[in-house]
């Protein structure tokens, strides 16, 4: 929310981000107030109750529903902020040791599941922040209420005829001419504008709130923590990838096809003392497995995309594909950091190769382009439907590309058209190959 309203009036007052704060305000505003209703009862009950013993677990239920309560808090938080809000309370072993083979009914499994839920420290935070919460959601709907009222009734309530051509405008000014009514009207965007601010403003505190005492900075500190060394990690291993990948290149290239090419020459000898006809079947299945070999370096990595770029290698790629494909290459002289051009380019392939398989096109078109982000579209004009989770290999391009900080978009309605657009934060290119 604060990036938001950092991002300038423009791209604030057009987005939904106004609209997610009211939400994130009148929804507060319930929970908040619904739970103090509900804290309220559950003490009365509990109070009256007290001799019977179930006072005791009416009592209990009051911090219970605190942590409930804080639960939904936390996912309420993504509205405004993207970043991750885990609970601190161990669910999973909790209900671990709650498993019918544990002894005991089902009811006496609630109390003690009970029990150690108010027992757990954090669920007394949570209590802590449920109490002030539920005064502060007060504020919110007065907010949001007033609010909203006093933008809808602008250009309409405020308004009384007087006499004649008369009109008051609230309760001191009185306009003359119809003219001058049209500027107290203009005010109505201005009001408008402001109260999405305002919303705005409210909404990002109450968030940056409920974060600090439900998640915590030390729970924070952990999860970025968390968070770098999977980006690490994940880094190594596209690292070793592309060591692998080299190091099977290189011994196919100086290996297999080294002893194959060896054969072929060895065998067009041959056929001048030998059976013709069976040496020449044997050269051409020599042939045919160099021809092999060859396309299986160029799967592992195609030679033109080390020499020539992207945009030459999706050429290529369209060339031998089972579609008609329509390259438009817009990176013209520029290239890319390597490993960009490596996972767009396979990006690409499986595309062509999906589309010429399961979408029934009669063409396709791929579109590149550079700039702060290199970005490859490719479409066509099949029957759509395209599903990640079909088995079509885009779950494992989308992952891929993550490993570059890239993303992969898919828009496929049915009856089509399909487009997948691959997008890279863009490297230069190095090692004489672009601007370092």
């Amino acid at each position: 929310m604060w990036q938001a309203l950092a991002g300038g009036p423009t791209g604030f007052l057009g987005s939904l981000w106004p609209l997610r704060a009211l939400g994130y305000l009148l929804a507060g505003g319930v929970l908040g107030l619904g739970w103090l209703f509900l804290a309220v009862g559950l003490v009365l009950v509990g109070i009256v109750l007290l001799p019977t013993g179930i006072g005791v677990v009416a009592l209990l239920c009051v911090p219970a529903s605190a942590a409930g309560l804080a639960g939904l808090e936390r996912r309420r938080l993504r509205w405004l902020d993207r970043r991750d809000a885990p609970s601190p309370h161990q669910d999973a072993s909790e209900a671990a040791r709650d498993e019918p083979g544990a002894g005991g009914n089902a009811a006496r499994r609630a109390l003690r599941r009970l029990w150690r839920r108010t027992k757990s420290p954090a669920t007394w935070v949570e209590l802590g922040f449920a109490v002030p919460n539920a005064v502060l959601s007060v504020l919110d709907l007065l907010v949001a209420v007033v609010g909203l009222g006093l933008v809808a009734s602008q250009p309409f309530a405020l308004f009384t005829v007087v006499g004649g051509d008369q009109v008051m405008y609230g309760e001191g000014i009185v306009l003359t001419e119809a003219a001058q009514v049209l500027p107290w009207l203009l005010l109505t965007p201005v009001f408008a504008a402001l109260a999405c601010y305002l919303f705005a403003a409210l909404a990002g505190a109450r968030a940056t709130l409920a974060r600090a005492v439900l998640v915590g900075p030390r729970r924070e500190k952990e999860l970025d923590a968390r968070l770098t060394e999977v980006t690490a990690s994940r880094a190594r291993l596209a690292d070793a990838f592309e060591v692998e990948r080299r190091r099977i290149e290189r011994d196919l290239h100086d290996g297999a096809q080294q002893r194959l090419t060896g054969l072929i020459m060895t065998l067009g000898l041959a056929k001048l003392d030998a059976d013709p006809a069976l040496v020449a079947r044997a050269q051409d299945e020599a042939r045919a497995v160099l021809a092999e070999l060859r396309d299986l370096v160029r799967g592992i990595h195609p030679s033109v995309l080390t020499d020539r770029g992207l945009g030459a290698a999706v050429e290529a790629l369209a060339e031998r594909s089972a579609l008609p494909v329509r390259v438009a290459d817009g990176l013209g002289a520029r290239r890319p950091a390597e490993a960009l051009e490596v996972a767009a380019y396979f990006a690409v392939a499986e595309a062509l190769t999906n589309a010429a398989k399961h979408s029934g096109a009669s063409y396709a078109a791929v579109t590149v382009r550079g700039g702060e982000e290199l970005t490859v579209e490719v479409r066509d004009d099949g029957r759509g439907g395209a599903d990640p989770d079909g088995g079509t290999g885009l779950t494992g391009l989308a992952d891929r590309l993550a490993v570059h900080g890239g993303r992969l978009r898919l828009s496929s309605p049915p009856g089509g058209p399909t487009v997948v657009r691959i997008e890279l934060p863009w490297t230069d290119g190095q090692d004489g190959r672009g601007t370092a």
